[in-house]
């Protein structure tokens, strides 16, 4: 008998693995229902929405599906800080791009570290402001932007048709509340720590209106809030030769490649 590769076991441990996972969860009585489902996220929510600052390291890693139909995977890492109402630090590093943005209230600088180009944008408001004005305006959605927000339930539960709570799960060693939500378009998984602090351990986003259902998925750690998120700087000060660029010319910040990006 051929003796089987690794490539075909690989899978074989994997069908099965589906297959049980698959039967556990059409077996399973439920634990809770909507209404309480819901709690559960809301008191994430308002958790969030309570602290004046906030810290975090994080862990990103974006799934997308060539035009061949291979399955990648684009892993960054980085971290946030913010002040309610305006100020905002964040800075992430992958294998194309080094980025801080830092937002003052009246403007956002954005540092292409590995480029030394920085592009500053005038915008003046609050944070809800500052991520719509990326999102909409210039096309640079800000890392875990529906968490950061005034109100993450309104933005998190949007046209959400379903919810399920899949139990507990264990996120970098922090004990979570595991919660399934699906939308018209979209699917969405929450990691919600147990205890008095809430905090989103890891917040996961499947776009099934796309070819290749592509996934965003961020793992947070090292969580502070309020006076433990210490005292950041919120004044930009490029590095020494850095060049000022116009926003157009400040490409491949992002955490998809141009060189990756679908041609239309």
């Amino acid at each position: 008998m051929t003796k089987p590769t690794l490539v075909s076991a690989a899978r074989s441990l994997l069908l099965a693995s589906a297959l049980t996972t698959s039967a556990l969860l059409a077996t399973a009585p439920a634990q809770a229902d909507d209404a309480a489902i819901k709690a559960l996220v809301k008191s994430m929510s308002d958790y969030l929405a309570a602290q004046k600052s906030i810290s975090f390291d994080m862990e990103t890693d974006l799934e997308i599906v060539t035009t061949e139909g291979q399955r990648l995977s684009l892993a960054s890492s980085g971290a946030i800080e913010l002040s309610r109402p305006d100020k905002i630090r964040a800075e992430r590093k992958g294998g194309f791009a080094d980025v801080e943005a830092v937002y003052d209230g009246k403007t956002l600088s954005i540092l292409g570290k590995n480029l030394n180009l920085y592009a500053q944008i005038p915008i003046s408001g609050d944070l809800d402001h500052l991520v719509g004005e990326l999102r909409d305006k210039y096309g640079r959605p800000l890392p875990a932007a529906d968490l950061l927000s005034s109100d993450p339930y309104k933005q998190i539960m949007t046209d959400v048709k379903d919810v399920k709570y899949l139990g507990p799960g264990v996120i970098l060693g922090q004990m979570c509340e595991h919660v399934a939500m699906r939308a018209d378009d979209v699917d969405l998984q929450l990691w919600i720590a147990q205890g008095d602090a809430p905090y989103p351990c890891r917040y996961t986003i499947t776009s099934r209106d796309i070819p290749g259902a592509p996934q965003y998925s961020v793992d947070i750690w090292n969580w502070k809030a309020s006076t433990d998120a210490g005292s950041a700087s919120f004044a930009f000060s490029p590095p020494a030769g850095a060049q000022s660029v116009d926003p157009s010319k400040l490409t491949d910040t992002d955490e998809l490649p141009s060189h990756l990006t679908p041609k239309n």
